[in-house]
């Protein structure tokens, strides 16, 4: 079933809100799954792929149109912000 870009979901999206440090790391991962030329298709914004977001919801909770969990989404968020932390640590270190 295709994927509502709408599934993030304003709960999910307030629990991000709430967590100013993630703001950023937030930003920076929008981008990082939008599709290559997002700005030439509507709604023009840096939305992940539906398919790529259903095949995720799937994998995650059994359910390609489950929304995203608040605490899901702010857990996932900050293991990204570490995981590019660290990786800044070791090219800094080499």
């Amino acid at each position: 079933m295709a994927h509502d870009r709408s599934t993030i979901g304003a709960p999910a999206m307030l629990a991000v809100a709430r967590h100013p440090s993630l703001w950023l790391t937030a930003v920076r991962q929008a981008f990082r799954l939008a599709p290559n030329e997002w700005w030439r298709r509507a709604p023009f914004l840096p939305l992940p792929d539906s398919r790529y977001m259903s095949f995720r919801f799937e994998t995650q909770y059994g359910d390609s149109v489950h929304r995203a969990e608040p605490r899901d989404l702010v857990t996932y968020l900050a293991w990204c912000r570490s995981y590019q932390r660290d990786l800044r640590r070791r090219r800094d270190r080499a």
